[in-house]
């Protein structure tokens, strides 16, 4: 029974009512001391409230105050089982190893800061209170529905030791990685403020458009968000072969102008031993490529092959989700691991040539999920880390032609089933019980998500899924409801069944082929979730049939090449079928599309 969907005149009305956004136009004015690694900030922000309710309060986020022992994020990893071991140090021996958060062992020049120094709207001091992260701000005067309001503040603060992404001198001798570094408003939408306690878990903003000024040591190099508007001042590679620079140096210092259209964070990286590259992506943007000039050469020569892969990954990318709509992005040596950030991206550069292809095609992809679409990553982790290594994984696994990461991804997320500490995809970023928990759930349960998704609508409704969902929802932060609403109008089935057991419960998938001696093929649901099945049986005639079995609940059937079967009813475990001749081998889901927990049974060979 197919189900059908009736598209109201309205729709579009209603979209629109539902995804309304604060609007936050940042300028910013950062005077960097490479030597003791402070800084001052003067900042404007421009608040646009397009809510439909009054706001009396904001909230800003202070990130580096994460980096002080006994904040929040110090005590997370002094009391979770297996803390991330970024944040974590042997301060025993080989043979007697006492693990200890690396943050609670920072002195008080390695630690960070951000400190208000004045707060203001329009003109007029305001009181606040700083409690850990946040800093919550009573406003003097609440900001109507429709309404603009003026904040005007002064800081400092201090870089700390790189401990986690932010952070100076990291373990490959990058000075400076300037991610979650200045006071940023938290986020407010219909379910209200997001003023989470950063603790570990990622990022959720409002779009906004970044004027940032940054004075720093005339020596040094800076990538990161945005565009360079004094190229004719500076140099230091980001000026045309040939052209002359007139540097204008100020005590020592220079200052890079940068301006970033509707973006929802600013990020940047600096030191005094960048190389810097340029390429042009074809139909794609200028890609910047910035990274220790003392690596090794044969890093050296894995950056430099890097630019035929960002033609490579652009391409896919922009024909499987959607237009990048920037002129530029950054892949930038710094921090820890790799990070995504508004138009570039921070990794650690010292890698061989596939461990690098990986982090890049990794981070550029969350380009499109997190900083385009910009779900809530607090909030709905696997939205964007499962769909980013979904389809990076496809793009690695056609670029080192052979592979099949797909295998890897599975073979983790049984793991974590087998070990019986799995959680729910809903469950909130920082509060998984177990760090490998959240890994193994928001990246690769989270692609499984997506994998199992074209297994049950077909390959065409799932692409053209990617497709609306990113052109509907571009600088909207939509939601998981979003995306599967789409797949149901695509696929013209019913997903929910799908959406609420993958992602709200840990219910597990197991079918087995019962052996069978007459014409006939028997199937068990052996597992606590039901799933559409393809069944490929080979005759003892070498014949080869594929047969469909739709799940009821579905209310559809994909598009596919094989006898269609009656529905298998999900409150049935039993389901069997005859065929016209003597079998001699049956398999489910012969190319493994599901993450059936038990593939050993899926198989039955006389």
């Amino acid at each position: 029974m197919k189900k059908i969907f009736i598209v109201l005149g309205l729709m579009s009305v209603t979209v629109n009512a539902q995804y309304w956004q604060q609007k936050a136009d940042y300028k910013m004015d950062i005077d960097m001391d490479v030597a003791s690694y402070q800084y001052t900030g003067k900042q404007e922000i421009k608040y646009k409230n397009n809510s439909p309710e009054t706001l009396t309060k904001v909230y800003y986020h202070l990130y580096n105050n994460a980096f002080q022992p006994g904040s929040a994020m110090d005590m997370r990893v002094q009391n979770i089982p297996d803390p991330n071991g970024r944040l974590i140090v042997n301060t025993g021996t080989e043979e007697a190893p006492v693990n200890k958060s690396k943050i609670s062992l920072l002195v008080p020049e390695e630690q960070g800061y951000i400190k208000v120094k004045s707060l203001k709207q329009n003109g007029k001091p305001l009181k606040y209170v700083v409690e850990g992260t946040i800093l919550e701000v009573e406003l003097a005067k609440p900001i109507k529905s429709g309404k603009k309001t003026e904040l005007t503040m002064e800081f400092v603060g201090q870089v700390p030791l790189q401990v986690r992404r932010s952070g100076r001198d990291n373990a490959e001798g990058v000075a400076l990685s300037m991610t979650q570094w200045y006071p940023k408003l938290a986020a407010y939408d219909d379910e209200g403020w997001h003023a989470n306690p950063y603790i570990g878990a990622e990022f959720f903003a409002d779009w906004g458009d970044y004027e940032v000024n940054i004075t720093i040591d005339k020596n040094y190099t800076i990538g990161g968000t945005g565009y360079l508007q004094n190229i004719d001042e500076i140099g230091h590679g980001y000026e045309d072969s040939g052209d002359k620079v007139d540097q204008k140096i100020v005590d020592g210092k220079l200052t890079w102008q940068f301006k970033a259209p509707n973006v929802h964070d600013f990020s940047w990286a600096a030191d005094p031993g960048f190389k810097h590259l340029k390429h042009k992506v074809a139909n794609g943007p200028e890609v910047h490529l910035l990274y220790k000039s003392s690596l090794a050469e044969d890093r050296k020569e894995s950056w430099n092959k890097l630019p035929k892969v960002m033609d490579e990954l652009f391409a896919f990318y922009q024909d499987r989700v959607g237009e990048y709509p920037y002129k530029q992005y950054s892949v930038i040596q710094g921090g820890d691991g790799g990070m995504e950030y508004a138009m570039c991206t921070l990794i650690t550069g010292d890698r061989d040539y596939r461990s690098l292809v990986g982090v890049v095609a990794h981070e550029l992809a969350h380009t499109w999920f997190q900083f385009l679409l910009a779900s809530n990553e607090t909030k709905h982790a696997w939205q964007d880390e499962g769909f980013t290594t979904y389809i990076s994984t496809l793009i690695e696994n056609k670029i080192f032609n052979g592979e099949n990461e797909f295998e890897n991804v599975y073979k983790s997320y049984v793991n974590l089933v087998g070990y019986g500490i799995e959680q729910p995809l809903t469950t909130n970023g920082d509060e998984f019980d177990y760090s490998f928990g959240y890994g193994v759930s928001t990246y690769n349960k989270g692609a499984l998500f997506l994998r199992q998704l074209e297994y049950i609508i077909g390959e065409k409704a799932f692409n053209n899924t990617l497709k609306k969902y990113y052109k509907e929802f571009v600088f909207k932060h939509p939601k998981p409801q979003d995306f599967i609403r789409i797949a149901e109008k695509e696929a013209n089935m019913e997903l929910d069944w799908y959406f609420n057991q993958w992602t709200e419960t840990t219910k597990t998938i197991d079918y087995e082929v019962f052996p069978s001696i007459t014409n006939q093929v028997n199937l068990h649901n052996k597992g606590t979730m039901a799933m559409p099945v393809e069944v490929t049986v080979i005759y003892e005639d070498d014949s080869e049939e594929l047969f469909y079995i739709p799940l009821a609940r579905m209310r559809g059937e994909k598009k596919i090449n094989a006898t269609i079967l009656k529905d298998w009813n999900w409150t049935n475990p039993v389901y069997t079928f005859p065929v016209t001749k003597a079998l001699k081998k049956v398999t489910i889901d012969v190319d493994n599309k599901t993450a059936d927990i038990n593939r050993k049974n899926n198989v039955w060979q006389k």
